[in-house]
């Protein structure tokens, strides 16, 4: 038997869906990328070969006829199951990256240098980091298509799965240089307010100046009634300016670890605080193999991690507070 879809028929019921859903050939001409009459002409040539009108062709708009809201029902149905069978299809063929939206500074300095061990080896997984640190839930997480997190935050999720993997130590941090022009600091009441440096929202909603509060608190030190030192939009930025020798910043030890063995930085104290906040790997809750894949591989990397720190404290003497 004869298939009655033609390649030419196809054709025009695809011009005909578009001119149906917006009840306008420009409309449709516009999302098809044709002209207003090559839109009008498919479907004439559709309502010639059916043998009835489909459109009411008023001067406002195009109204369906009965017969074109049956039609306009049956193709819709009938494109969204071959949209949704091609999509199957090519996922099974090639898996679709995973986009994993990471805290800008974590991302930087602690995940990216890492990466390179999960995709040796799972060579089949493509992961995409987008550096973001805005407040998650469930519904945004699905408006907004985000499949896995890291945030560094208190940890208060209700309609996600979140799930700490690394703790944060916090320690005042400078360059040599700096230290050697300033001879005087050599207690934390020494500093002076204008030479903090501060990432002024380590996590949305965090008060002002939060880490060099809750350092000095620990310390039993009096918090300054005016913070007037350089406040950056990232951690990384306050630690790059600590760096350069602009004052002191409040290391987080994930951040700062390496450029502490490496000599860029030193710690100014022998007492590390720890945070308010640390690191959590959030998900939908759903069952996802390689989202469970990456939390694993995350778990790992922190152990390893925080047993590479744990070393490097004690063997400097760096004693941790809670």
């Amino acid at each position: 038997m004869r298939s009655l879809l033609s390649s030419s028929l196809l054709t025009w019921l695809r011009y005909f869906d578009a001119a149906a859903r917006h009840n306008s050939f420009t409309l449709a001409a516009g999302e098809l990328h044709v002209t207003q009459g090559a839109v009008s002409q498919q479907v004439k040539h559709l309502e010639e070969w059916i043998g009835t009108p489909l459109f009411h062709r008023t001067p406002r708009k195009l109204v369906l006829t009965q017969e074109g809201l049956q039609l306009k029902l049956a193709v819709k149905e009938s494109f969204q199951i071959l949209e949704s069978t091609l999509s199957q299809i090519q996922t099974k063929g090639k898996e679709s990256a995973l986009n994993l939206n990471c805290s800008p500074s974590f991302a930087m300095r602690w995940l990216t240098p890492r990466i390179s061990n999960l995709l040796r080896q799972h060579p089949d997984l493509t992961l995409r980091v987008y550096g973001e640190f805005h407040l998650l839930d469930r519904m945004r997480m699905e408006q907004e298509s985000i499949e896995a997190a890291i945030r560094f935050d208190p940890g208060e999720y209700s309609d996600v799965r979140a799930v700490e993997f690394l703790d944060e130590w916090l320690v005042p941090v400078a360059s040599r240089a700096f230290m050697q022009t300033h001879p005087e600091i050599r207690v934390a009441a020494d500093i002076p307010s204008h030479l903090m440096l501060h990432d002024a929202s380590p996590w949305q909603h965090a008060e002002e100046c939060v880490e060099w509060n809750h350092y000095l608190a620990r310390m039993g030190l009096p918090i300054p009634e005016h913070h007037d030192g350089q406040r950056f939009n990232m951690s990384q930025l306050a630690v790059s300016a600590a760096v350069a020798g602009q004052g002191i910043a409040i290391g987080r030890l994930a951040l700062v670890l390496d450029d502490l063995i490496e000599g860029n930085l030193v710690p100014l104290f022998r007492l590390a605080v720890a945070s308010r906040a640390t690191y959590h790997y959030v998900c939908l809750p759903t069952k996802n193999a390689r989202l469970t894949l990456i939390q694993a591989w995350l778990f790992h990397e922190g152990q390893v991690f925080s047993k590479q720190r744990n070393e490097w404290c004690r063997k400097v003497g760096l004693e941790f507070v809670r």
